[in-house]
């Protein structure tokens, strides 16, 4: 059996973490919106930190202007327009568009 080194180790612990930090702020969005946003920062920094990327479906659910959570329908609206996905964050004003 392979033994895994110490760099790929810390790579997989931080992928877990940020999946375990998004799944935190899902949950605690309806009662503390503000400490969903602390878990998406951290997760943000991990990231940062380890230099990996972010997963592209969690990337999606943060603003990067004001590095809000997003919630489709609480904080943001997305629309289909044109071959595209137009994401709109409701608390900066921030608008992505994204083509399909």
């Amino acid at each position: 059996m392979r033994r895994k080194n110490k760099k790929e180790w810390i790579r997989e612990m931080a992928h877990q973490r940020i999946r375990l930090l998004f799944e935190l702020a899902e949950e605690s969005f309806e009662k503390a919106p503000l400490l969903s946003n602390r878990y998406v920062l951290l997760a943000k920094k991990i990231s940062m930190r380890h230099r990996i990327r972010m997963p592209r479906a969690l990337k999606r659910r943060i603003c990067k202007k004001c590095g809000v959570f997003l919630v489709p329908g609480s904080n943001s609206r997305i629309r289909i327009r044109d071959d595209r996905v137009v994401t709109t964050c409701l608390e900066c004003g921030m608008i992505v568009r994204i083509p399909y």
